[in-house]
């Protein structure tokens, strides 16, 4: 039997579905298995927390070793913080509209706080809400490898680090996220190559404006195994805490890797050779086709191939006939966008005999 198979039947009396199920087992090797690796390589980690938005789980990553969080939103960073983490990372080009540049200029008074930029206009927005406390703040200049994302040309990050300086905060160097590395197994290495050289620009375009960088800091997860060379310093991981099916299909991590999956319940059989979840939209996002599917049952070659925002279909493969009432492990593609739509994880092992409920603390903070 599967071992999320294993794992969830051990827990189905004490569960409501559609649930999130965490394997604390598999995602401590998880986290203990990125430490290692970027130990074995003089990089620091700066794990993202957008993936599992969990207080308790980010406690892990730093006891593990992480030198801090990286964030997604200042929302996210206000909840951190105040459970007490104290080194945050905004890897995003922040627009301080509405309450937002009072919020940083509190968060900057606490923590040691850092925020990507990639335009004058945002440097000089970040400068005005910090005033007098401009020194407070450190920026990171965010560039492009290929991405096509946000993030200015690699050349131009010695005269955005320069603006800030000039404006009173902290350049402390430069990042960068290479996510068409996520298009291909065959794409994950190219991509961190141009990952490292977009990054030895950005480095020399600091120099050539006199300022040597503190950080150099290189995403994500599908990319990560080849960011091990040249300037980098850093790297800001997310997914890999839990893993989904599009990183076992990338090769990044194992079937035997993936801690988090969601217990979904046959509601229905009606349509031949085809059945009914409880695992919609409203659980696993919208990511996938009908080609590749919406999500993977555990332990079979059968996939979800639509979803409506309730309903989950299931075709049925030759030799599996699941009836009305039973539950599966449904694994999703994208694992961030699950996440969200949860307010705790059930967390348990692999024997699935312990059960605790971790509340999804920054749940629902998104600006």
């Amino acid at each position: 039997m599967n071992r999320l198979q294993r794992a969830l039947d051990a827990l189905v009396e004490r569960i409501d579905t559609p649930a999130p199920i965490v394997l604390a087992d598999v995602m401590q090797d998880n986290i203990d298995r990125m430490q290692a690796f970027a130990a074995e390589h003089n990089l620091d980690v700066r794990p993202h927390v957008k993936t599992h938005k969990c207080v308790e789980i980010g406690r892990r990553q730093v006891k593990a070793g992480a030198v801090g969080i990286t964030a997604g939103n200042v929302g996210e960073a206000e909840v951190f913080a105040a459970a007490g983490f104290d080194d945050i990372f905004i890897a995003y080009p922040i627009w301080t509209a509405g309450t937002k540049g009072p919020r940083i200029r509190k968060l900057a008074e606490t923590i040691r706080l850092r925020i990507g930029v990639d335009s004058v206009a945002a440097i000089n927005a970040l400068a005005d809400a910090m005033g007098e406390d401009a020194g407070r703040l450190e920026v990171v200049i965010e560039v492009d490898c290929g991405a096509r994302r946000s993030g200015a040309p690699a050349e131009a990050a010695g005269g955005l680090a320069a603006a800030a300086r000039n404006r009173g905060l902290v350049p402390a160097g430069v990042f960068t996220y290479p996510g068409h590395g996520s298009a291909s197994p065959d794409a994950r290495q190219g991509a961190a190559l141009d990952q490292e050289t977009a990054l030895t620009t950005a480095v020399r375009s600091l120099s050539a404006a006199g300022i040597t960088p503190d950080v150099v800091s290189a995403g994500s997860t599908p990319t990560v195994e080849f960011a091990t060379g040249g300037v980098i310093t850093e790297i800001r991981p997310g997914e890999y805490v839990f893993n989904d099916l599009n990183n076992t299909r990338l090769g990044a991590c194992t079937e035997d890797q993936i801690a988090l999956f969601v217990a979904g319940t046959v509601v229905s059989d009606w349509v031949p050779d085809q059945v009914i979840l409880d695992v919609g939209t409203k659980v696993l996002g919208r990511e996938g086709s009908p080609e590749r599917g919406f999500g993977g049952i555990a332990g079979t070659n059968a996939t979800l191939s639509k979803l409506n925002e309730y309903h989950g279909f299931l075709p049925l493969p030759e030799g599996f006939q699941p009836g009305v009432g039973t539950v599966l492990p449904v694994v999703p593609n994208h694992v961030c966008p699950v996440v969200v739509n949860f307010e705790e994880y059930i967390v348990t092992d692999s024997t699935g005999t312990s059960l605790e409920r971790w509340p999804v603390d920054a749940r629902g903070f998104l600006n």
